[in-house]
């Protein structure tokens, strides 16, 4: 049997689904991995900073970018984004949102929202320091790729994130490294 959505509804998931077609950039690696260890979501929270990333549109501009993750007391995961316009000391923009594990038995799959209540982007920790002092973030379709550190990286430290996003089969030509002050 084929039931059909209401049509407010319907035309909310069409929206999303149309402004993430529009959103997401060229796949810089056709087979992305899946995630390569289980993650410890209390050691991973925490201040991040971006060391590189695939450029999209709602990044454009952005340098001096870091990411803090926390528990909520819900249960689902806050997540603040903050990002300096036009240089590391520009002007800042902060995005709110939150995240709810998607897969249980490792916690290295999340779903982002900074949308309301729909739990539509992929956040997948595709591999991480055992100290977790650095993480590459990615998803299913290769078209969005993070490089994070605890701290803003050295050259040593993002020629090594490079290398290993490079090894996982990722266009490392697309990165956009990110400065900080």
């Amino acid at each position: 049997m084929i039931r059909r959505l209401p049509g407010p509804l319907a035309a909310v998931l069409l929206t999303t689904a149309s402004i993430a077609a529009c959103v997401a950039g060229p796949s810089g690696n056709s087979h992305p991995p899946r995630p390569a260890k289980a993650v410890d979501l209390e050691r991973y929270a925490g201040l991040w900073y971006e060391a590189a990333r695939y450029d999209m549109p709602f990044e454009r501009g952005c340098d001096g970018v870091t990411a803090v993750y926390s528990k909520r007391p819900d249960g689902l995961i806050r997540v603040v984004n903050t990002c300096h316009q036009g240089g590391p000391t520009g002007p800042v923009k902060v995005s709110e949102g939150k995240a709810k594990v998607a897969d249980r038995a490792t916690g290295a799959k999340l779903k982002v929202s900074f949308f309301g209540p729909f739990f539509v982007g992929d956040y997948w920790v595709l591999d991480h320091a055992d100290d977790y002092g650095w993480s590459i973030v990615g998803e299913g379709s290769g078209r969005y790729l993070w490089l994070l550190t605890r701290r803003p990286p050295t050259p040593v430290e993002l020629k090594a994130l490079i290398g290993r996003a490079r090894a996982m089969g990722y266009d490392t030509s697309m990165l956009r490294v990110t400065k900080h002050s």
